[in-house]
């Protein structure tokens, strides 16, 4: 094997997810299939390095001009706002299609131990936003860790005083989930938020 696929496989297995072994697979099976694999992936990669932004309202990666697709949405409402860790985050929610607002993508969630403080979560950015488009709600959609959960509360100290309602998205026991199977945090938050 020449340098140049080993440093491929190498950089292959720093992806989420991939390991040298996983990453050893795929560039064998794009090298074996370089016409139909290889080829599309390099022009993909090379028009999403070239095109790709980051919306300077939200914070979502696009191809745009001026703003990402969901911002420039005539048809989504201005007066709600999604606060999401990531664009992943965000990309699920518009999956399921059932938030129809604004979005606001943090650049992390508080933590100590990653040396996140609170200007990871661009909280001035936002006011300013909700005090233009005069918004009602900021629904926080923030994962179930230490670090979602105190970033959940600092933003809603934030806001505390603004007039704006902020509401989390529940946490408990999944569609389908079986109570053997599921962790004791899951268990206990579903218990105490019980209905």
């Amino acid at each position: 094997m020449g340098p140049d696929i080993e440093t491929l496989i190498q950089k292959i297995s720093r992806l989420p997810g991939l390991g040298p072994r996983s990453a050893r697979r795929v560039v064998v099976h794009m090298i074996k299939n370089r016409a139909v694999s290889l080829e599309p992936l390099l022009m993909s990669m090379t028009r999403v390095y070239e095109n790709i932004k980051t919306c300077p309202i939200c914070s979502n990666i696009d191809a745009f001009e001026d703003i990402c697709s969901v911002c420039a949405n005539p048809q989504r409402r201005k007066d709600i706002i999604c606060i999401v860790e990531s664009v992943a985050d965000l990309w699920a929610l518009e999956r399921t299609s059932c938030f129809r607002g604004q979005y606001h993508i943090l650049r992390g969630l508080l933590s100590s131990l990653e040396g996140n403080g609170p200007e990871v979560l661009l909280l001035d950015k936002l006011a300013q936003r909700c005090n233009t488009n005069g918004v009602t709600e900021i629904v926080i959609a923030l994962s179930a860790t230490l670090e979602g959960q105190t970033t959940d509360q600092y933003i809603r100290n934030f806001f505390a005083d603004k007039n704006i309602k902020t509401t989390s998205l529940a946490h408990g026991i999944p569609v389908g989930g079986e109570l053997d199977y599921l962790d004791d945090g899951t268990l206990l938050t579903a218990f105490a938020a019980r209905q």
